[in-house]
């Protein structure tokens, strides 16, 4: 509001003062309205909180759940590969494992093609290598005029040509070496050289090889298959990596004989995405139980006590704890029959030695279990903090009562500064008139005064 500082200094009245008294008890629906913007905008951080928790509670409890075709107990069980010599080869287990054990014996690993030239010098025109390994595309490329012999190793090796190129210099000796990228007997090296110009035959010459006409390349490892016996199968492969037995990858190191022993784990993997839940659902009712509480010392109460949307958000998380999403004759029918109990105060905790009993004695009810427990909560938990859910709604709600009070802050400003200056012209004037009463005071006392003289 405009403030005038001359206000009653004619009259010597205390008009601004009480003009700011006046002004401060008009103000009041509008300090209301201040009060409750503050309010709603602290109930939709309240909201975002509450928010964040459920849907961290909802990702644990995916993590539960199946994915469409998977069984529960394929889910929950996890495999591991290992070898009795882990020098002679390695294992890991892919989707298909199953428990068991492999004998590998008389590995002769798989080697790619190396070839080795002595002496070799690029010619001094320019032309271009053909290059091809196996029955795959050959690849050009091509050299300038007056190319090194590291001009030559360094553009193989910038190509996709599938071969390595390297110079080795012993003395006045350069020897260059080929060695194909990929193992196997069908990985053999081919290669082509061409001039640019004249249709010479220089490149030819100095670079070209094939398995037929060696053009004096020596060969120091030939391209060869693995081979190997899994239980006494024999079994050939171009790389060294096997995937032979189904879900299983092999890793063939050296020559040798090794046992791979594949070993099912029905616990660990289950154990893990129920505490996860649990963890996850201890968060989220420690959140909603501080929003919704009433704290009797202080005699403050949370942002949302008495909130509908998280009465209802409470009141589904805690009921699907004692619903029965697997029903059949098993004991274990219930979160409560494999070990989670509720304390007092809501939160839930997990007896390790109940629920290993359980996995023991009956798996796959126990995995089917847990994972519908976490498909239900799932599906409940979309309905509050999906972008349709509870929350959202009750947030929007609040957003739009946000924007209809600042609009209702808005007009009363508008009106209060109208009424100001209708007051300030209210007390200027009588300001103004107490101002020119008091002069007439005066101006008369003063004629009295000389005439009871005279």
């Amino acid at each position: 509001m405009a403030s005038v500082s001359s206000l009653g200094s004619g009259s010597g009245l205390a008009l601004e003062e009480l003009l700011t008294k006046l002004m401060t008890a008009e103000q009041a629906p509008l300090t209301a309205l201040a009060t409750k913007v503050t309010s709603t905008n602290t109930r939709i951080s309240s909201l975002g909180t509450l928010n964040s928790a459920l849907a961290a509670l909802q990702t644990a409890a995916q993590a539960m759940k199946t994915s469409i075709g998977q069984t529960a107990a394929s889910k929950y069980s996890t495999f591991s590969a290992s070898t009795s010599d882990a020098t002679v080869a390695t294992a890991s287990t892919t989707t298909g494992a199953a428990a068991g054990t492999y004998k590998l014996t008389d590995v002769v690993l798989a080697t790619a093609q190396q070839i080795t030239k002595t002496n070799v010098t690029a010619p001094t025109v320019a032309g271009s290598l053909s290059i091809q390994v196996g029955s795959g595309t050959a690849v050009n490329v091509t050299l300038g005029e007056n190319s090194t012999l590291s001009d030559v190793a360094s553009a193989i090796n910038s190509s996709s040509a599938g071969v390595t190129a390297s110079i080795v210099t012993s003395g006045s000796d350069s020897y260059l070496t080929f060695t194909a990228n990929n193992t196997g007997a069908a990985n053999t090296i081919t290669i082509t050289g061409s001039d640019t110009t004249g249709g010479g035959s220089a490149w030819q010459t100095a670079f070209g090889y094939s398995s037929s006409a060696t053009n004096s390349w020596t060969q120091k490892t030939a391209a060869a298959d693995a081979s190997l016996k899994i239980d006494d199968v024999a079994v050939t492969s171009a790389s060294n990596t096997l995937t032979s037995i189904s879900g299983l990858s092999i890793n063939l190191l050296k020559a040798g004989t090794t046992t791979v022993t594949v070993t099912k784990d029905s616990t660990t993997s289950l154990t893990s995405a129920l505490n996860t839940f649990v963890t996850a659902y201890n968060s989220a009712n420690t959140t909603m139980g501080g929003l919704g509480a009433y704290n009797a010392t202080t005699k403050k109460a949370g942002a949302l006590q008495g909130n509908s949307t998280l009465r209802n958000a409470q009141t589904q998380v805690r009921s699907l704890l004692f619903s029965n999403p697997t029903g059949g004759s098993s004991p274990y029918q219930l979160l409560s029959d494999i070990g989670v109990s509720v304390a007092k105060d809501g939160s839930l905790s997990v007896d390790s030695t109940k629920l290993n009993k359980a996995i023991t004695a009956d798996f796959t009810t126990v995995a089917s279990m847990v994972a519908k427990v976490g498909a239900a909560y799932d599906t409940a938990l979309t309905g509050i903090v999906g972008t349709d859910g509870s929350i959202a709604a009750a947030t929007k709600s609040a957003n739009a009562t946000i924007k209809d009070l600042e609009a209702r802050k808005t007009a009363i400003s508008t009106r209060l500064t109208k009424i100001e200056a209708i007051y300030r012209a209210q007390f200027t004037a009588l300001d103004t008139l107490v101002a020119k009463m008091k002069t007439t005071q005066s101006y008369l006392t003063q004629q009295f005064a000389t005439k009871t003289s005279s």
